[in-house]
C-alpha cells in the first residue's frame, strides 16, 4: 500500500533536514512511539496501537538505508510486530525536504489494522502527519533548549497509545454506520417475516 502526503517546512530546509534524520529529535513527534535506542543509522522502539477496546503493542526496528544530504532526502526502512502475534508492520519511508517536506510509504500491514481498508488507512496516516508537522513545528520553533528537551522527554513515553478509532473520526462513522444500518435492516427483515409466518 503506497501512501504519499505533504506539509510545509515548519523552519528552514536545512533545520528541518538534520532533525528529521534524527530519530531521539523525531521520536516525541510520533504519536505513541517510545524510542528505545539508537545506533548510527538504526534505532529501536515500541509503538503502542489502540484499535477500539484492542490494544496493540509493536515492537521494531528501523534504518536509514539512504541518506543523501545535497538533495536532503533519505529513505528509511522499519518493521515491528505486536507482542502478542496479532499483526505486523513494515514501511519503507523516502522523504525530501525542501520549501515542503514530501513523504512517500510503501506500507505492509497484517492483523487487526488491516481491517480497517487502505481508504480508511490513509486518512488515519493523513492526519498523523498533520499532528506531526504541528509538533516538529513547536519543537523547531521554540528558542529555549531545556524547554525542547523537556517536552522531548515527555513524549518519548508516551501514556496514552495512539488510538485509530480516534484518530479517524468522522470517517469511521461515515463507514460504520452504513454497515450498521445494513445489520438492522436484515435483522428487522427477519423478526417481522418470523411474525408473519406465525
Amino acid at each position: 500500500m503506497k501512501l504519499t502526503h505533504s506539509f510545509t517546512s515548519p523552519a528552514p530546509a536545512e533545520e528541518v533536514w538534520e532533525a528529521l534524520i534524527d530519530p531521539e529529535r523525531v521520536a516525541p513527534c510520533l504519536p505513541g512511539a517510545t524510542l528505545t535506542s539508537v545506533d548510527g543509522k538504526t534505532f529501536s522502539g515500541e509503538v503502542k496501537v489502540k484499535l477500539g477496546p484492542v490494544q496493540l503493542l509493536y515492537r521494531g526496528s528501523g534504518e536509514f538505508v539512504e541518506i543523501d544530504p545535497v538533495l536532503r532526502r533519505a529513505v528509511l526502512k522499519a518493521a515491528g510486530k505486536d507482542t502478542r502475534g496479532n499483526g505486523t508492520a513494515s514501511a519503507v519511508v523516502t522523504f525530501q525536504v525542501g520549501e515542503s517536506v514530501e513523504i512517500e510509504t510503501d506500507l505492509a500491514i497484517t492483523g487487526r489494522p488491516a481491517q480497517l481498508g487502505r481508504g480508511l488507512i490513509s486518512e488515519v496516516s493523513g492526519k498523523l502527519v498533520d499532528q506531526f508537522a504541528e509538533c516538529l513545528a513547536s519543537t523547531l520553533g521554540s528558542g529555549d533548549a531545556d524547554e525542547v528537551a523537556q517536552q522531548q522527554h515527555l513524549r518519548v513515553v508516551p501514556d496514552e497509545p495512539i488510538d485509530l478509532i480516534d484518530t479517524a473520526g468522522v470517517p469511521v462513522l461515515k463507514r460504520v454506520l452504513p454497515v450498521a444500518a445494513a445489520v438492522l435492516a436484515v435483522v428487522l427483515f427477519v423478526v417481522l417475516r418470523r411474525r408473519r409466518q406465525r
